[in-house]
């Protein structure tokens, strides 16, 4: 059994290192056959050139501005924005002069508003410099018609020469957009796909078998020889605090490098994943009938590490039921629901839609593009839209109330389903301190508030066309919540810190929704919940020691009071852990099984609760 577990580490670790070294092979060229049919477009820029022309003509032009080769794919995207620039600059120069306002152009309307010796500037002085050229007339007038003299006196040529350069200029830089290639991580990823000469693309299925098929392959034979066919009941954590991966040692701080390092690429250079992003091409074909981007790459390495770390579950905690059949369900949810369902709507032309994620974890449901884009798809879409209202504002709530909020967080949450299952080896790891619960209130529900501003202000923006609130930029908080809640917090901190700071990080801290269902799981809900029978209690702390919610379980047990913390998501595992049958899962609210008055016995040596 050592033999096929090693052999299985092995394997899981070739096929890891061949997914890092993926990243960097290959080479690129800007192919000019590449170029046309990426851009599929022969229409002329104002009857010039075509995009892939003046693209080449930038990548020529940059080269030999700077005399190196473009190759690898560290250069490759060092150069790529500024050819980016470099084009948009050509097609905007091409169509200033039908389009926009020209240099020569400018002069002649400064010269004109002063021929009078006074500066007079207005539509008049327009018709005379422009004649027939209504394009450019109705342009200036319809964006510097402030700056006629019924509106405002200029008693300086320079003053009235600033205002119409900065105008112009603003306005020059627009021309040509629908012709612009965007500067921004989904084009720079998209260019990269298109334009790289690898294995990856050459040997798709070779190269899937070596990185995804081998760490399968691995993780398995890893993990199945810890089945013992004649095994005693019970959940084993042994010399869990003496291997370098689950003790916050070497290993784990090797992981936790690793797991930022990916998140940080996914989220802001995905453009630098293309080589691997190649390899879940089919997949995205057969599913979606479009190529994978970089959040079909985490969604797909997102299963792939459910499934793998639910088999371990279903092995280790084989003698739980509990535990089997809530690792099943909630794997069914993310692999249904999260991954497969959104992605076959979009091959039938409908939004990309995830059933079970509800606002204010879904923070850009009530951003204006979300909601014009579920209401453009007509009666699914207002279904949609309608679903997503209802299971925020009243399915979930509801179910709280009755079931608590592990119904969501433990059940059906993505979030929770990747903590319980890849995070189950670091759950020992949260902080049980006093100290961490108290940060823990006040940052989690600081997110909460900081979520239904954003979502009031967005709303009011929707309704009234404005873009700020009080003085409060709508976007601007959209930006700011989306990159330190939405990117920082809930990925490269929530998930690639769980070696250290254990599994649950971003649910206690960081999740609005999860504070949203411990408010009225703390005040209105009194059904479900974890009832303990302290008179048994031996304190022997494993119900606390693997609390991934950073409960101090065992306190609780010696008072013999039911586990009635907000952050509590049900895993039961306080429960499966303990060996006196202390804790135990119950649908109802039982009562106290300790009396609050002690019975005094020999002189105050010792105190007996009943």
């Amino acid at each position: 059994m050592k033999y096929i577990q090693k052999t299985g580490l092995y394997l899981f670790l070739i096929g890891i290192i061949l997914f890092t070294v993926n990243i960097f092979l290959g080479t690129y060229s800007f192919d000019s056959n590449k170029l046309k049919a990426h851009f599929d477009s022969t229409e002329k820029i104002d009857g010039g050139d075509t995009i892939a022309q003046v693209f080449l003509k930038a990548v020529d032009e940059y080269s030999s501005q700077n005399s190196m080769a473009i190759a690898d794919l560290i250069s490759f995207n060092a150069a790529l924005p500024k050819i980016i620039t470099l084009h948009n600059t050509k097609v905007s120069e091409q169509m200033i002069a039908s389009d926009g306002i020209t240099e020569k152009e400018v002069e002649q309307v400064i010269l004109a508003v002063q021929t009078s010796g006074d500066i007079v500037y207005s539509s008049e002085i327009l018709n005379s410099v422009f004649g027939d050229q209504t394009n450019k007339i109705k342009l200036l007038t319809d964006n510097t018609s402030w700056m006629f003299t019924e509106s405002r006196t200029y008693t300086d040529i320079n003053n009235f020469k600033n205002d119409l350069n900065t105008k112009v200029s603003e306005l020059n830089s627009k021309v040509g957009q629908e012709y612009f290639v965007k500067n921004e991580p989904g084009t720079l990823l998209t260019l990269n796909k298109v334009l790289i000469e690898s294995g990856a693309q050459s040997n798709t299925g070779l190269w899937f078998f070596l990185t995804f098929g081998l760490v399968i392959i691995g993780s398995i034979a890893y993990n199945l020889p810890n089945i013992k066919l004649l095994g005693v009941a019970g959940i084993k954590h042994n010399g869990i605090y003496h291997s370098h991966i689950t003790n916050r040692g070497w290993v784990a701080w090797l992981v936790l490098v690793y797991l930022v390092g990916f998140y940080l690429l996914l989220y802001f250079w995905p453009q630098y994943l293309a080589n691997n992003i190649i390899l879940v091409d089919p997949v995205s074909f057969s599913l979606s009938g479009n190529p994978a981007g970089h959040w079909f790459l985490y969604g797909f390495i997102y299963c792939v590490a459910m499934t793998l770390m639910a088999i371990r579950m279903f092995i280790k905690y084989r003698h739980n039921n509990y535990q089997l059949v809530r690792t099943a369900v909630v794997l069914f949810f993310q692999i249904i629901f999260a991954f497969l369902i959104p992605e076959i709507l979009v091959r039938l032309n409908q939004p990309y839609f995830d059933f079970k994620n509800a606002w204010p974890l879904d923070y850009d449901f009530f951003f204006e593009w979300n909601i014009t884009k579920l209401i453009e798809h007509d009666s699914l879409g207002l279904f949609m839209f309608v679903w997503g209202v209802l299971l925020s504002l009243i399915i979930i709530p509801t179910l709280v109330y009755f079931y608590g909020k592990r119904w969501y967080c433990s059940w059906v949450c993505g979030c929770g389903g990747l903590a319980e299952t890849l995070g189950d080896p670091y759950r020992q790891h949260s902080d049980k301190s006093l100290k961490a619960w108290k940060f823990e209130r006040y940052i989690v529900h600081g997110v909460l508030v900081f979520a239904v501003v954003m979502t009031f202000v967005t709303l009011y923006g929707f309704f009234t066309g404005s873009t700020n609130f009080l003085g409060i930029d709508m976007y601007g908080i959209q930006k700011v919540y989306g990159f330190l809640i939405g990117s920082i917090f809930s990925g490269v901190i929530g998930t690639g810190f769980y070696p250290i700071f254990g599994s649950r990080t971003w649910c206690r801290f960081g999740c609005p929704l999860a504070a949203y269902m411990g408010i009225v799981q703390r005040i209105k809900s009194a059904r479900f919940r974890i009832t303990t029978n302290g008179g048994q209690c031996i304190s022997c702390g494993n119900c606390s020691t693997y609390c991934e919610q950073g409960i101090d379980v065992r306190a609780y047990a010696q008072k013999g009071e039911d586990i009635i913390r907000a952050s509590c998501v049900g895993c039961g595992v306080c429960s499966a852990v303990c060996p006196r049958g202390v804790l135990k899962l119950e649908n109802s609210t039982a009562p106290k099984k300790i009396d609050d008055n002690p019975i005094i016995f020999e002189n105050n040596i010792g105190k007996l609760n009943l």
